[in-house]
C-alpha cells in the first residue's frame, strides 16, 4: 500500500517544521488532519516517525532518514513536472550538468550545432563541479572531469585534457621573453585546486620546483584566465579553455600543450535509457575531438 501525496506532503511539512501546529497553519488544515495523516504513514511504513517531546515533536532516527529520501523524491517529482509544464508542445527537455567555466567558454558557443540537430529539444543547464546523484536531481546528462568514478553513472570519454603555459603577449614583451625557461622570471597564477600545474611545468623545464610556488592564487579558471590576459602573469590553463584567446593572440603560449592525468567524460544514469541524452552524448564526443582540446597549439617557445 502506498501513501496519498497529501499524507506524504502533510508529513513532509510537519518534519520540516518539527511541529504539527505549524505545518497545519502552512498546508491550511487542521492540526488533527496533520496528526491523522502522520499515524497513517506511520501505520504504512511499520516505524515510528515522530517522538513527543515537552510540547512538541521531533522526528526519529527513522523519520530523519525518511524525511531526507522524500525530500529528495518530491524535489524530482516538482522538476519533472515542472519540465513538462514549461516543454508543452516543444517537446522534450534534456538537463544537462556542465562544469561551469567549460559551459561559458567551451559548450555555449557550441550548442547552436547541437540545436540544429534536434530543434524541438529544451535545454536546462545547471553549473556543478562536483559529482552528485544523477537521478535525485532529475540531470541527463553530466560533463565530468577526472577519473570514471562517477557512482551510478555511465561514462562516455571525450577527451584527455591538454595543458598549455600562457602569458599576454604584453607581459611577454615588457619581460624581454625569448626562451620556455624565461618563464622563472615572470609573475605566476595558480588555480587554487591545481597548485603542483607550475612546479611539474619547472620540474619538466629542469628549473628548480620549489622556486614556481610564488604568485597569486585564484579559485577559477575563469578569473586565472581574466588575470592572464590583462598581463598580471603567466598561467598554466586547459587548451580548451583559451582557444579564441589563441587564435586572436590575446594570449601566447609557451611550448606546445602537454596531456594532464585527466579525462573529460560525459556521465549518464548507468539505469536510464534516454535516447536524446545518447545523442547529445555522441554529438558532444564529435566536437571535443574537433576543439582545441586534441589539437596542437602553435608554439611561440620551445620547451
Amino acid at each position: 500500500m502506498l501513501p496519498t501525496f497529501a499524507v506524504l506532503r502533510s508529513f513532509e511539512a510537519a518534519a520540516k517544521h518539527q511541529s504539527y501546529t505549524a505545518a497545519a497553519e502552512e498546508l491550511r488544515i487542521s492540526q488533527a488532519a496533520i496528526s491523522r495523516q502522520v499515524r497513517e504513514l506511520e501505520g504504512i511504513i511499520g516505524n515510528q516517525l515522530f517522538r513527543k517531546e515537552g510540547r512538541g515533536v521531533v522526528l526519529t532516527p527513522a523519520g530523519r532518514a525518511f524525511a531526507d529520501d522524500l525530500h529528495k523524491g518530491l524535489e524530482r517529482l516538482r522538476a519533472v513536472i515542472l519540465n513538462a509544464q514549461s516543454a508543452g508542445a516543444a517537446g522534450q527537455t534534456l538537463t544537462i550538468a556542465v562544469l561551469p567555466t567549460f559551459s561559458s567558454r567551451w559548450l555555449a558557443r557550441r550548442l547552436p550545432g547541437f540545436r540544429a540537430l534536434c530543434q524541438d529539444v529544451r535545454l536546462i543547464l545547471k553549473s556543478r563541479s562536483e559529482p552528485f546523484d544523477l537521478l535525485s536531481e532529475g540531470v541527463d546528462v553530466a560533463i565530468h572531469f577526472g577519473a570514471p568514478d562517477w557512482i551510478g553513472g555511465s561514462h562516455s570519454e571525450l577527451c584527455p585534457e591538454a595543458l598549455v603555459a600562457v602569458a599576454s603577449p604584453t607581459l611577454v614583451e615588457e619581460a624581454g621573453i625569448v626562451d620556455a625557461h624565461d618563464c622563472r622570471d615572470l609573475p605566476l597564477l595558480h588555480l587554487s585546486s591545481r597548485r603542483d600545474a607550475w612546479p611539474a611545468y619547472f620540474e619538466h623545464l629542469g628549473l628548480d620546483p620549489k622556486t614556481a610556488y610564488k604568485g597569486d592564487v585564484f579559485d577559477q579558471f575563469s578569473t586565472v584566465i581574466s588575470s592572464a590576459i590583462a598581463g598580471i602573469g603567466a598561467a598554466i590553463v586547459p587548451t580548451y579553455l583559451v582557444e579564441a584567446e589563441l587564435a586572436q593572440g590575446t594570449l601566447v603560449p609557451f611550448g606546445k600543450p602537454s596531456v594532464g592525468n585527466g579525462m573529460y567524460y560525459a556521465v549518464t544514469p548507468s539505469s536510464v535509457a534516454n535516447p536524446l541524452a545518447q545523442s547529445f552524448c555522441d554529438w558532444i564526443a564529435r566536437e571535443a575531438r574537433r576543439s582545441a582540446m586534441t589539437r596542437h597549439v602553435t608554439a611561440s617557445f620551445d620547451n
